[in-house]
């Protein structure tokens, strides 16, 4: 081969190298399975500028794009910034027991840093369903602040119950019951259920739970359960 023809094929393998990606093939890239169908690679790059501020995992993205149109669009909302800080909440996969030994077992936790809000997230769950993670967001956007009580559990665990319940109805193919999120958010919902759809027997067990046997009764915005 001679140099005109090696330099022309140098040129042709730099263009083929530069070509943009097109939506078609982002569209061929493999997602988890654990995604609705509906979240391709061209879906989820549209909606990540969105929700990029609370943090960089791309599951919590898509998590948080489901929880619209359901009970879980106020803490959407509020985990995207209108909240008590007035900033988007950062949301990370962390090991708990960092935190305190006591929370090494804690599915997630609200937590409350000067003027930062962040749910913290045990990394067993960093493989679930994005819908299963979004019922357990909606649940932790509802701790805005350092008090507690058993009136903001019962509404927080209620309205995961709520959106679970929706979720496996808009996205059924999120109901993978061998992940631990997921027999979780099964055990809320039926709950949920069995009390006419009510926080009846949520209630119950919020009360009889021992990680909340301190808690008052009350607290700021909770007044009544």
């Amino acid at each position: 081969m001679d140099i005109k023809n090696i330099k022309k094929l140098a040129v042709m393998l730099l263009l083929v190298t530069a070509l943009p990606v097109s939506a078609k093939d982002e569209q061929l890239i493999e997602m988890p399975k654990t995604y609705p169908a509906k979240y391709t690679a061209e879906y989820v790059k549209q909606i990540t500028p969105l929700y990029k501020a609370t943090g960089k995992d791309e599951v919590i993205y898509v998590a948080l794009d489901m929880l619209k149109g359901t009970n879980g669009e106020f803490s959407r909302n509020a985990l995207l910034g209108n909240n008590i800080s007035g900033r988007p909440v950062k949301i990370e996969f962390r090991d708990l027991g960092t935190i305190n030994p006591d929370y090494a077992q804690f599915d997630a936790l609200g937590w409350k840093k000067n003027k930062q809000l962040f749910v913290f997230i045990n990394p067993r769950h960093k493989d679930a369903p994005p819908g299963a993670l979004a019922a357990l967001l909606s649940h932790e956007a509802l701790h805005q602040d350092e008090y507690n009580s058993i009136a903001e559990e019962t509404y927080a665990w209620t309205m995961e119950a709520s959106v679970w319940y929706e979720i496996v109805k808009l996205y059924p193919e999120s109901n993978d019951e061998l992940h631990p999120l997921v027999v979780r958010e099964n055990m809320l919902k039926k709950l949920f259920e069995r009390g006419n759809y009510s926080n009846k027997y949520i209630k119950k067990t919020v009360i009889s739970n021992e990680g909340y046997k301190n808690l008052p009764s009350t607290s700021p915005g909770f007044e009544d359960i």
